[in-house]
């Protein structure tokens, strides 16, 4: 039977998008075992998002023991490092910090830091974390471990003052995780608000605020409601501009510098680009 779906009235927290964690075997997967753990956990996630829009909770519970058996956030979060493991394609930070090194080496003559706010972090010995010139705060809904806030972005407090805002936001295989198209795009607004747009102290170089994207190639080249070009589109309104871009046969990377305020335009969940083989990965705006 199809589950009812209700009209969006309010994004979600991250927080109400994950089911309880749940313990799990810490053996080695191998790299189809990992493949498949992560698929199985972004399916069950869309379809308890679903569930959970038509305020169906017996189906919500069935998910979430169903999430549960299938090894519950810790299972997702240990496939996850397995994938970024060096065995396995190595860290995607280190993209970030290839593309930035030449400011990372005038930060360094002047001996200053970039302040870095890592979403979804899983580990504190990433090419991030162990860059002298990168001051990462490092957040994630369930910590891994000591160095990572347990913490979800969208209740973080909004900045006060450029102290709170910081000069890069990476986005590494975090907005895929998000069930909601809503909720990604209320995320991508608010990513935003933390961008700032002073240079370090006594800098004299030339600071642009930047969000470093990470996601599944397949969320922008074998979507129904995604391209790149829509991609471009959203982040363009944003106040955006796309400095780095490349991709790999599983992901694509992406460096946004904020250049400009602007006033966001709503983007809806239509169809882009038909087929029975795509996915519905998909990101709204209002």
């Amino acid at each position: 039977m199809g589950l009812k779906k209700n009209k969006v009235r309010k994004p979600m927290l991250l927080s109400h998008t994950r089911p309880p964690t749940a313990k799990t075997n810490r053996a080695a997967l191998s790299s189809k075992a990992t493949r498949n753990l992560i698929r199985t956990h972004h399916r069950l996630l869309k379809r308890r998002e679903q569930a959970q829009q038509a305020g169906d909770q017996i189906v919500v519970a069935k998910l979430d023991a169903e999430i549960k058996d299938n090894g519950g956030l810790e299972s997702y979060q240990l496939a996850s490092k397995l994938g970024q493991s060096m065995e396995r394609g190595g860290d995607s930070s280190k993209v970030l910090v290839d593309w930035i090194s030449p400011k990372l080496r005038e930060l360094a003559d002047m001996k200053l830091k970039f302040r870095v706010l890592e979403v979804g972090a899983l580990s504190t010995k990433n090419a991030c974390s162990i860059n002298p010139q990168l001051d990462v705060t490092r957040i994630d809904l369930n910590s891994q471990e000591p160095g990572i806030l347990k913490q979800d972005f969208m209740e973080r407090p909004l900045p006060v003052d450029d102290s709170d805002r910081f000069h890069i936001i990476s986005l590494s295989l975090v907005l895929n995780y998000v069930s909601s198209p809503l909720c990604r795009g209320e995320m991508l607004k608010r990513c935003v608000a933390f961008l700032t747009k002073s240079p370090p102290s006594n800098a004299s170089i030339t600071v642009t605020p930047s969000l470093f994207l990470v996601l599944p190639l397949a969320c922008v080249d074998n979507s129904r409601y995604l391209t790149e070009s829509r991609l471009n589109d959203i982040f363009s309104t944003l106040g955006f501009v796309l400095v780095n871009t490349k991709k790999t046969s599983k992901l694509i990377f992406q460096l946004w510098e904020h250049c400009h305020d602007s006033k966001p335009r709503s983007y809806k969940k239509e169809m882009l680009n038909p087929g029975t083989t795509r996915n519905n990965f998909a990101i709204v705006t209002k």
